[in-house]
């Protein structure tokens, strides 16, 4: 017995409905698996307890698995901080694997005095990591580590530093050079809003994603991928004192304090590029 006319006709048209939708929707990709030892790494009890907090907030085991962290690579932190990722980063390769970390240049008095509270943070926990080496990144020290030597390179909320200053380029160049051929760049900063110029100062710490992008593929990477891990749609990126305004830095003080504590850290790019193999 034939199928009627309409009701082929209502066939038809669902199965183009569901097609329709199949290619409007691609399924999004599985989390990576998180390594036990990771996990064990940020749940240590001797992190900071200021640091833990903001687990929430910036997801480290996460993140690290994204970018394709593995106990015995041979990676690289620019720009560590005060030490959030070194309390993670430093157990987790003490055994297996290799930790450089490039501070900024000496001479600028509050990246020093970061620094030295790095150094100190790293003193309390020498038990607990392995050998660190440092080296520098700052305006004519690219160097970051031997040449062809990282499996990783990671940089966390620094970019936009690097812009206003002026050596973006030469900074992601000296990345390039560091990995070896196939290693992986891993970029998280403050992202910018769409419907406005780049900043070429980045005054506001806010960068754009496609800007950024394009920064790392000049430098000769290729672009594997972005995750939304760190993504706040609250940030309206339109604050009287830039990204600053937000936790954790709350320039602003007691004044709208809990506006801002209520919105929560920036909105943030993570951002996976790849030296390529030839």
């Amino acid at each position: 017995m034939s199928t009627p006319q309409p009701i082929k006709t209502l066939c038809a048209l669902i199965g183009l409905a569901l097609a329709a939708t199949a290619f409007a929707a691609p399924a999004t990709a599985a989390a990576p698996a998180i390594d036990p030892q990771l996990a064990a790494a940020v749940a240590n009890p001797q992190r900071s307890a200021p640091f833990v907090a903001r687990d929430g907030a910036r997801h480290p085991a996460e993140e690290l698995s994204y970018f394709g962290l593995k106990p015995d690579m041979t990676v690289v932190e620019l720009w560590p901080g005060t030490g959030y990722w070194t309390e993670i980063l430093g157990p987790y390769l003490a055994k297996g694997g290799h930790y450089y970390v490039a501070q900024p240049v000496p001479g600028n008095k509050e990246e020093d005095e970061g620094v030295a509270r790095w150094q100190a943070r790293v003193d309390k926990m020498k038990d607990r990591v392995g050998a660190i080496t440092q080296t520098h990144l700052g305006k004519d020290h690219y160097d970051i580590a031997p040449p062809g030597s990282a499996d990783l390179v990671l940089t966390f909320r620094n970019l936009h530093n690097w812009v206003g200053d002026g050596y973006a380029a030469e900074a992601l160049a000296g990345a390039f050079r560091a990995l070896k051929p196939g290693g992986i760049l891993g970029i998280e900063d403050h992202r910018g809003r769409n419907d406005k110029p780049q900043d070429p100062k980045a005054n506001d710490g806010y960068l754009r994603q496609d800007y950024a992008i394009a920064l790392a593929k000049k430098a000769g990477f290729e672009y594997v991928g972005a995750s939304e891990i760190n993504a706040n749609p609250k940030d309206t990126k339109d604050w009287v004192d830039g990204v600053w305004t937000l936790p954790p830095t709350l320039s602003q003080g007691d004044k709208d304090r809990a506006r801002y504590v209520a919105i929560g850290e920036a909105d943030n790019f993570v951002l996976k590029f790849r030296k390529p193999m030839h």
